[in-house]
């Protein structure tokens, strides 16, 4: 059979019923897909699958179907026999079914048994790791010593630097037909750069369901927010890093902005253990990432790994905006911008009070930027000695909280996690504010329980999203030279929080 020309994208439906899989089938052609996995193994009886291909393709000649019947030694839902699993494949075949995915276990027993799907289909061969992702190059001579179409090596990501690995095996071997990916939140750059990197296609969870393996999104994300088509060998590649990551809206922000300004970049979560700086800057270096935002809990540790730091962000001793000039790595704190710019349409922050709630990198940053503004900056937190040690810092007024029932400031900043999605109740100020302006860092959700309570007591409030915006457009200019398109960043870090 001549090969199939494949999209860039297949649609892994694994449904317990037949009717669901038929439904996120048709639902998913209605949003333009047309390569989807019918996973027969998760049905309690893989055959009604077969009926289902028949009656899919009658109504949607255009689709091609994978078909796929694992069995659970290979971490499957399929019982039956490896000569079941066959009669099971060819009948989808004879259904309309264009490809067929045989994990390497059961095309090892009777390889012989397999050169007859080949006249009449594409022959994929699979291999899964669920654990984390070996040697890669003994995995690929022990597919290809079977005759197929297609080989896919699927690994689990326990580094960073292990999406390198997967997406190198498929720019090393172009004339291979393969696809590569790794599983698990940690590997999903590789999900994304795959096709770029020579994969043939990969896999997305069906738009209103879950996906059959960990780390899978919708097409549409895919397509929408990461412009899966359009990316290359020559694409730009930036991104956020930290742990948690699942919660940014950074690449939905910056991901607009890109296409706003019609630029060949992609930004990617990159999720990166503590621990595991060091084996991402590896990573970033042989992805040939050109600049990253940091998150908690990686922006003090990041500035030993960096060329140059910005001598204020030196003096705060944290880096959040990282790119790279030539062949070293630059570091710069766009939080400042956050913090002072929303201020400065409000205030004259020469002279002005200001009580900062909080004694890490999000406070420590926003300290030392009201010190060189002028103002005259009070601390409190949870931790008496390391407010104590921010203070003598950055030459501010350590206080504890007893003492805020004397006190009445200009502007209040909070900057803890208290508050912040999910656990939206909590607040440090259980019933008085002690500020006139009250500026929240935490932007999800956008209005939390301080600012709530603080538009209650009838103070002038500023939301976290006006400080993550500022720093986020800065982001933008430094790494890409051209003005940031604000407005376009603003709506794509409301949507994403609408849709959290």
């Amino acid at each position: 059979m001549p090969p199939l020309r494949l999209p860039r994208i297949a649609v892994a439906l694994g449904f317990e019923s037949a009717d669901k899989l038929l439904e996120h089938a048709r639902r998913e052609v209605e949003q333009g897909e047309t390569f989807l996995e019918f996973r027969l193994d998760y049905l309690p009886e893989p055959r009604q699958g077969v009926a289902l291909i028949r009656r899919f393709l009658d109504e949607n000649p255009e689709c091609i179907i994978l078909a796929t019947c694992r069995r659970r030694q290979n971490h499957g839902r399929f019982n039956g026999s490896h000569e079941e699993q066959l009669r099971i494949l060819e009948a989808a075949v004879k259904a309309g079914a264009q490809a067929v995915d045989v994990e390497i276990e059961s095309a090892e027993v009777n390889p012989s048994a397999l050169a007859g799907f080949r006249d009449r289909a594409q022959l994929f061969i699979s291999y899964h790791h669920f654990e984390s992702t070996p040697a890669l190059e003994p995995v690929l001579r022990r597919l290809t010593r079977i005759p197929a179409d297609l080989y896919k090596i699927v690994t689990t990501a326990r580094k960073p630097s292990d999406n390198y690995r997967v997406l190198a095996l498929a720019r090393e071997h172009p004339r291979v037909p393969l696809v590569v990916l790794a599983m698990g939140q940690t590997g999903f750059p590789s999900r994304v750069l795959g096709p770029a990197f020579g994969s043939r296609y990969t896999y997305a969870a069906p738009s209103a369901a879950e996906g059959t393996a960990a780390g899978q999104v919708s097409a549409r994300q895919l397509r929408n927010l990461f412009r899966i088509e359009k990316l290359s060998r020559k694409t730009k590649i930036y991104g956020v890093i930290g742990d948690p990551i699942g919660h940014s809206i950074s690449p939905a922000v910056h991901n607009r902005a890109f296409h706003q300004r019609r630029l060949d970049a992609v930004y990617l979560p990159f999720h990166v253990p503590a621990g595991q700086l060091r084996d991402f800057m590896k990573l970033a270096e042989n992805l040939g990432v050109t600049g990253f935002s940091v998150t908690i809990p990686h922006k003090q540790k990041i500035l030993r790994y960096l060329d140059w730091v910005d001598p204020v962000a030196r003096r705060i001793g944290a880096v959040n905006t990282v790119w790279r000039r030539g062949l070293r790595w630059r570091g710069t704190n766009t939080d400042m911008d956050g913090v002072r710019v929303p201020l400065e349409r409000r205030i004259r922050l020469a002279g002005a009070s200001v009580l900062l709630v909080g004694n890490g990198g999000a406070a420590r940053g926003a300290a030392f930027t009201l010190a060189e503004a002028g103002a005259r900056v009070s601390i409190v937190g949870r931790n008496p000695d390391r407010v104590r040690a921010l203070a003598r810092a950055c030459g501010a007024e350590p206080l504890v909280r007893e003492q805020l029932e004397q006190r009445y400031f200009d502007v209040l900043i909070h900057a803890t996690p208290l508050g912040m999605y999910p656990k939206v109740e909590e607040c440090f100020f259980a019933d008085r504010i002690p500020a006139e302006i009250v500026f929240d860092m935490v932007y999800n959700p956008p209005e939390t329980t301080l600012l709530r309570r603080a538009r209650e007591q009838g103070k002038q409030v500023i939301c976290g999203l006006e400080m993550f915006n500022e720093q986020a457009a800065r982001q933008f200019e430094i790494w890409t030279g051209q003005p940031a398109p604000r407005a376009a960043m603003e709506r794509a870090a409301r949507e994403a929080l609408e849709k959290r």
